[in-house]
């Protein structure tokens, strides 16, 4: 597949060849805090500086976290660390489809049956109008967490499977689809304007989402977490927050159930 076919594809799937670019050249093993039942804090910002990018972040190739690079290289990335009170989180304000990435395939510990609940908070302001995910010339949200997982194939060539979790501006919440042949998944976990400018707490299990988008069992530990944003489709300014995102075991009174 030459350079030209790859660009003519849609952004969901430039974004999956991207992780094939950072996935080699993440080298060594980097420690991960555990809490005292199991869960792993992946990330809450806390650490970073406001104003700044998130520290443990990377542009979309994976070329490089994203406050190491010249600044003009990254003008494009509308992400940045917001501070309110004692609270840090990550905000996306504008119009730009760059997705930022969270490796995980190089982190000790990281294992999604011990572990299968992702929690992440988000805040939606402004959606994008009009979108719908399975419209290619309409394929904006105002959130996109997606998690990467191992490889599949496509055009004789292998590329990640990825389950994209999504705030439509029009589909309904529960509403799934596949993309990219097959190997993206998008469940469309809230919908609409109607709980904008508040937190919301999501929670997925990732095994049991896994094994009925895919069919099989995932490999235990995911490759990346990416984050998105994005109205360059409909031309629409988009601002979205982003908080303490996390994976947890099962509850107690779970965990006895096989996934």
């Amino acid at each position: 597949m030459n350079r030209q076919t790859i660009m003519n594809l849609p952004k969901a799937s430039i974004l999956l060849f991207a992780i094939l670019l950072c996935t080699g050249k993440l080298h060594g093993q980097e420690p991960i805090a555990v809490q005292k039942d199991g869960s792993m804090l992946l990330e809450n910002f806390q650490d970073d500086s406001t104003g700044y990018f998130p520290a443990e972040w990377y542009d979309q190739k994976g070329n490089a976290k994203l406050i190491n690079h010249d600044p003009d290289v990254v003008k494009d990335y509308h992400y940045t660390i917001v501070e309110k009170g004692e609270n840090k989180f990550l905000r996306y304000a504008g119009a730009n489809a760059k997705h930022i990435n969270f490796p995980l395939v190089n982190k000790k510990k990281v294992d999604i049956y011990k572990t299968p609940i992702l929690s992440w908070k988000a805040r939606a302001h402004d959606l994008p109008q009009n979108a719908n995910e399975d419209d290619k010339d309409r394929n904006d949200a105002v959130m996109n967490v997606y998690v990467v997982f191992d490889f599949g194939k496509v055009l004789f060539k292998k590329v990640p499977k990825s389950i994209r979790y999504s705030w439509s501006s029009t589909l309904p919440a529960g509403k799934t689809l596949s993309k990219f042949f097959g190997n993206q998944k998008i469940v469309v976990v809230e919908s609409g304007p109607d709980k904008t400018g508040r937190w919301i707490t999501f929670e997925r299990n990732l095994v049991e989402d896994y094994r009925k988008l895919f069919g099989d069992d995932p490999p235990a530990q995911p490759i990346a977490l990416l984050i998105l944003s994005d109205g360059d489709s409909t031309g629409s300014f988009v601002k979205c927050d982003y908080d303490d995102i996390w994976l947890k075991p099962l509850p107690e009174d779970k965990a006895g159930i096989s996934n």
